[in-house]
């Protein structure tokens, strides 16, 4: 018997939910975190750490980008806060809420 063949019975509804809640949990973090690398001006060059804050940016910006095309940062200057990110946090946990209640 092949493991293609007994992953489908392993897998119940309440798995695929969890796995699915899983993945909105660590993208939440992905956008705390792009959220704390924009309050470091300067990053040390590192081709590790380059390769992890590219992967956070890339990953994030895409999602945070729709919400900023029509939210402007408040205030001016070098003091502008971007309120865009705590939008799309608010719309990324009520998706899960809905996502979670249909696979339950």
């Amino acid at each position: 018997m092949s493991v293609l063949a007994v992953l489908p019975l392993a897998l119940s509804k309440s798995d695929i939910a969890t796995y699915v809640s899983a993945l909105f949990v660590v993208y939440t973090i992905l956008i705390l975190l792009n959220i704390l690398i924009s309050f470091v001006p300067r990053m040390p060059y590192s081709p590790w750490l380059r390769a992890v804050l590219d992967f956070i940016t890339e990953s994030t910006d895409p999602y945070l980008n729709i919400f900023r095309s029509f939210m402007r940062p408040v205030g001016g200057g070098g003091f502008a806060f971007d309120l865009s990110p705590i939008f799309a946090l608010i719309v990324l946990g009520i998706a899960e809420g809905i996502v979670l209640s249909i696979l339950r």
